[in-house]
């Protein structure tokens, strides 16, 4: 059984990028978008983005393989705040974009729309977290263990862990997220064209 639990879940980690794009696919084909719900949104959405953009330029190009791999244990930067800061830039964003298209949608199918791309995400996050924090354990031991014990693994501290490694490189920015950048701009434009629409 442990066995097919582990098969699952390194399942679901090479395939997060897909199973998250269903979220997305729904607020473009659903939502009914608003001049405020956009307002409201879209800056919610870069701030995410942002958070993932600072986080890779820490932990860099690593982030996009279909298995788990860590070359060093990054504790630096975002990652003295919070153990996962890509998937909170992500929720972050996904949140953002799911205000920003449903804020013409009846009270009820937004709260499904929103509820539901937000229950996608959790879910997909829920089974690659700990895959990915057993091969931290399996790989850098005690090391990760301090680390785990200092800082949160979703909500972010207000101060920093005391003791980081890892260094910022802006260079790995644009390699690592030129699919996120693709999947921004293609959301950013949907929701410009279901704008022109309402």
């Amino acid at each position: 059984m442990k066995r097919d639990s582990a098969s699952l879940d390194a399942f679901v980690f090479a395939r997060r990028g897909t199973l998250l794009a269903i979220p997305a696919a729904a607020l473009a084909v659903l939502g009914k978008p608003s001049a405020f719900s956009i307002a409201a949104g879209l800056p919610l959405a870069f701030a995410g983005e942002a958070i993932r953009a600072w986080a890779v330029g820490y932990s860099g190009v690593t982030t996009r393989s279909d298995a788990v791999e860590a070359p060093a244990l990054v504790t630096a930067g975002p990652y003295a705040y919070v153990r996962n800061p890509l998937y909170v830039g992500n929720f972050v964003t996904a949140a953002g974009f799911a205000i920003a298209f449903t804020g013409s949608n009846q009270p009820l199918v937004r709260l499904a729309i929103v509820g539901g791309s937000l229950a996608v995400m959790i879910g997909v996050y829920g089974i690659i977290i700990p895959h990915e924090e057993t091969f931290l354990r399996a790989t850098f031991g005690a090391a990760f263990e301090d680390y785990a014990a200092s800082v949160p693994r979703i909500f972010p501290a207000l101060e920093p862990a005391a003791h980081q490694s890892g260094s910022y490189d802006p260079s790995v920015i644009g390699k690592a997220e030129s699919r996120t950048f693709i999947t921004f701009g293609a959301m950013l434009a949907t929701l410009a064209l279901k704008a022109l629409r309402v």
